[in-house]
């Protein structure tokens, strides 16, 4: 239907302001740049304050955790320090809302004397405890944690897995190579129990006795032939951690959520599958 004069007449010319909203383009550069933003915005807050993945790096803490392993610690349990933001980033001074964490806690922390590197171990001491090793036992408080043998540990030679000593290496039901691991059951005071190797006596299973100062931890791998942890000083006299103060903790491992093998190849996806220990995937601490 055409418009009459009085149509015309009756409708408005746009204003200078609203043909300017009107014809402004949209800057979608600026919006990504202010989506980026937000993103890593909130991915800071949760990495910082809630929970972060950590991969396992090394042998240290067998049985309960493997190389390949990736898990969730979770950052609020203890308290916050500036070691619980990315880099260690100096904007928290000291440690807030401060917690102490439980014999058999497993936590990673930034390892004293190591260049900020991120290590995982278990707690043994708290401040005023001591701590001993003799004959491969802990002596905790001057009481021995009672230590049983259990059935060996049957871990398959894997890529991410080829140190098995030669005393300790034989073949599944399957014929495939495995490395078969004395393992005991220790059982803090509490009632935490948990499982570690003990391949023999060494030099480290007959220690001092360590007194664990205000505001530190002894901690240990559960791996104890293969741990470089709080029995052993800090470079540059030794390799070890010593004492680890409470504000290094950064969190606490609560689920494991990934595990692989090593024989994955990335340009191969379906090794991914067959690659991943299933088993291993959903476990708790």
């Amino acid at each position: 239907m055409e418009n009459t004069p009085a149509d015309s007449l009756n409708e408005k010319p746009a204003t200078p302001a609203a043909a300017a909203t009107a014809e402004k383009p949209k800057n979608e550069w600026k919006d990504l740049g202010l989506f980026l933003v937000k993103l890593a915005l909130i991915v800071f807050v949760v990495r910082s304050f809630i929970f972060s993945p950590f991969s396992i790096p090394s042998e240290s803490m067998m049985p309960r955790l493997l190389i390949g392993d990736y898990l969730f610690i979770t950052k609020w349990n203890y308290g916050y320090s500036k070691h619980s933001l990315p880099w260690s980033l100096p904007l928290i001074p000291g440690r807030i809302f401060p917690g102490t964490p439980a014999r058999g806690d497993v936590v990673v922390f930034k390892a004293p004397g190591h260049n900020g590197e991120d290590w995982i171990k278990r707690v043994i001491g708290l401040p005023g405890d001591s701590v001993q090793v003799v004959n491969g036992q802990v002596i905790l408080n001057g009481k021995a944690i009672p230590k049983q043998k259990v059935a060996d540990l049957e871990l398959p030679v894997t890529p991410n897995f080829t140190n098995c000593p030669t005393l300790f290496q034989g073949v599944s039901a399957k014929g495939d190579p495995v490395c078969k691991l004395p393992r005991f059951r220790e059982t803090l005071p509490g009632g935490k129990s948990y499982d570690v190797l003990d391949q023999g006596l060494t030099p480290q299973d007959n220690t001092e006795v360590f007194h664990v100062p205000a505001g530190h931890a002894f901690l240990m791998g559960d791996n104890r032939d293969n741990s470089t942890d709080s029995r052993f000083s800090q470079p540059p006299e030794g390799q070890g951690i010593a004492y680890v103060p409470l504000e290094n903790i950064e969190g606490k491992a609560v689920l494991s959520f990934w595990s692989t093998d090593g024989s994955a190849n990335w340009f191969l996806p379906w090794t991914w599958f067959t690659a991943a220990r299933w088993s291993r995937i959903g476990e708790g601490f």
